[in-house]
């Protein structure tokens, strides 16, 4: 199983922004930061901001923060929410019914399941528990 760069690059954001809570970040020093192509990382900020991470502020000195307490953003939920396609198989696309096994496939309840028990896992830990400790 692998997370897109998308979703890696939202979690990396989301982290930069917990371990700098006391400024307004910017995506010039994320993207200098994680080595990130800007125009990339412009549309992950964006898609951040859609889904509520983040909360931005426009003007002079502008720039952006985490829209809650990193307590409150759980891992497995951004994932869930920055995953387009988070199929294990061809099978779980929508209208994909070119599966020779169908209808007797035993193979897609068992990866739904080990999909279900990722995130459940990834639901165990919030951003809280990725940011470095604070000395």
């Amino acid at each position: 199983m692998q997370l897109t760069r998308f979703t890696d690059y939202s979690l990396r954001v989301l982290i930069y922004l917990g371990a700098h809570s006391d400024s307004l970040a910017t995506v010039a020093a994320i993207a200098e930061e994680y080595d990130i192509s800007r125009h990339h990382l412009t549309r992950v900020v964006h898609q951040l901001g859609i889904k509520g991470y983040i909360e931005t502020v426009r003007g002079k000195g502008g720039g952006f923060r985490l829209a809650r307490q990193p307590g409150r953003i759980k891992i497995g939920d951004v994932v869930r929410d920055m995953e387009t396609g988070f199929e294990l198989a061809e099978c779980f696309r929508p209208g994909d019914t070119a599966c020779r096994l169908l209808p007797a496939c035993a193979l897609k309840p068992v990866l739904a399941e080990a999909g279900r028990a990722f995130l459940s896992s990834l639901d165990q830990y919030t951003l809280s528990d990725l940011l470095p400790a604070r000395a």
